[in-house]
């Protein structure tokens, strides 16, 4: 397979798309549906998303090693997929537990809490033995000079467009009636075909080759060597960087859908068109910055993504309120600039720090090296910012709801702590710059 014809670059789009649609529907509408089928509770999110977090982690260190040892990541990519699209339907059949049960009591409501936490646990260990290990991996084999700057525009903007087919889409889909079966049914279908597809289209890199370095054990356990990882300085502080945006990001993003439907008062499939508008400006205006990273400014990007991203936070928390927006249309320009300078930021940053990672990685231990990225984008963020946004969202959003339960809704005071939080990211930034400075 020519590393820059069509069928490479097929791939690279449309498993990497279907990819993001998948987790764009765990990172927003698998907490809308929360909400709206079990209970408007931001703990059931909280253990929903730490524990997904878990599940990732060891899925990337497991299947890491072994993508590693026998030399393929065809199969994980494949098999992968599959099972994640199988599981991503399961996750909505949950629903049937309240609707089935005639009763919503506080012990309907844990059982029904108890099997979301699981099933988005399971669908996440597949989608990131698919998508985190088999996929990445896949396509940092591929990468070199002459496609950095393009693959690293791929890792950025398709996040943004599975975020905005996932929202635009799946507000089409869920509708006025909150028909989250119908989304999570189209969505998996779809990430089951392009699996299928894998099997036939996919080949691994020519140059792939297994690493088998002693029994699986040591091999496993070698990525947990803290003084050899340690000794990457540049890419230590490169992942503290990661973390650290992330907890802001996730403090904040993750209930961003139940901020505009709940709080604001838009309907699901209004808000999938308002995102998905702003989103895909900021997509427009972030293309041209693969010519800077094949430049070397990719410190520069960063700090300057990280400014924007508190901006377009900082617009959402100061000037939006449930009072001053237009529930009835998408014409809300304070609301859409924040969402897209919010956008803009986020697609500069993930563009650029994942380029940058990734070329750090030593070469026999790719896979490996992904699980601790994953470490750092997925389980430090996940479970630490939980921690942050609950406690938020309780003392600032409580309201009893129609069944006389207790309930929490995100308000912009959530916003503005993100807005605040995301600046600290500057300081590891910093110490990574100077790494990458001294290096070049």
């Amino acid at each position: 397979m020519k590393r820059k014809g069509f069928s490479f670059w097929f791939l690279v789009w449309g498993l990497g798309i279907a990819g993001q649609i998948c987790w764009n529907m765990e990172n927003q509408w698998f907490n809308t549906f929360v909400y709206a089928k079990i209970a408007k509770d931001p703990t059931i999110i909280s253990w929903m998303v730490a524990i997904s977090a878990i599940a990732t982690t060891i899925s990337t260190f497991l299947f890491g090693c072994v993508s590693d040892r026998k030399g393929k990541r065809k199969t994980f990519v494949a098999v992968g997929y599959i099972l994640w699209g199988v599981f991503t339907i399961v996750f909505g059949m949950t629903q049937l537990i309240t609707s089935g049960s005639g009763d919503n009591t506080g012990s309907v409501i844990v059982v029904a809490g108890f099997a979301v936490v699981l099933a988005d646990a399971v669908m996440s260990f597949f989608g990131s033995m698919g998508n985190d290990i088999g996929f990445n991996a896949w396509m940092n084999d591929h990468m070199d000079e002459s496609n950095r700057g393009q693959l690293g525009a791929a890792l950025a903007t398709q996040p943004v467009i599975g975020t905005i087919a996932g929202t635009v889409v799946g507000g089409m889909l869920v509708g006025a009636d909150d028909n989250y079966m119908r989304l999570f049914l189209v969505m998996g279908i779809v990430v089951i075909i392009f699996g299928i597809y894998c099997l036939v289209a996919m080949k691994d890199a020519p140059e792939l080759k297994p690493s088998v370095r002693g029994s699986f054990s040591q091999q496993f356990f070698s990525i947990f060597k803290i003084k050899e990882y340690i000794k990457l300085k540049e890419l230590v502080w490169v992942n503290l960087s990661l973390a650290m945006y992330f907890i802001a990001f996730n403090m904040y993003f993750t209930h961003l859908g139940n901020y505009m439907i709940y709080y604001l008062g838009f309907t699901a499939d209004l808000m999938g068109y308002m995102e998905g508008l702003g989103l895909v400006l900021a997509m427009i205006s972030v293309v041209p910055s693969a010519k800077m990273i094949n430049k070397g400014y990719i410190p520069q990007l960063c700090q300057v993504s990280v400014i924007l991203n508190c901006i377009g936070v900082g617009i959402l928390g100061l000037f939006v309120r449930p009072e001053n927006v237009d529930t009835t249309t998408m014409f809300n320009p304070v609301l859409l600039i924040g969402i897209f300078i919010l956008g803009l930021g986020y697609m500069l940053f993930l563009q650029s720090i994942s380029v940058w990672g990734k070329q750090l990685y030593p070469e026999d231990a790719r896979g490996q090296f992904e699980g601790i990225r994953i470490v750092f984008f997925v389980l430090i963020p996940m479970i630490i910012a939980p921690l942050i946004s609950n406690p938020i969202i309780k003392s600032s959003g409580e309201f009893i709801d129609e069944n006389g339960f207790t309930a929490y809704l995100p308000t912009h005071t959530l916003l503005l702590v993100g807005a605040v939080l995301v600046l600290v990211t500057l300081l590891p930034l910093h110490f990574a710059k100077k790494h990458y400075e001294n290096r070049a």
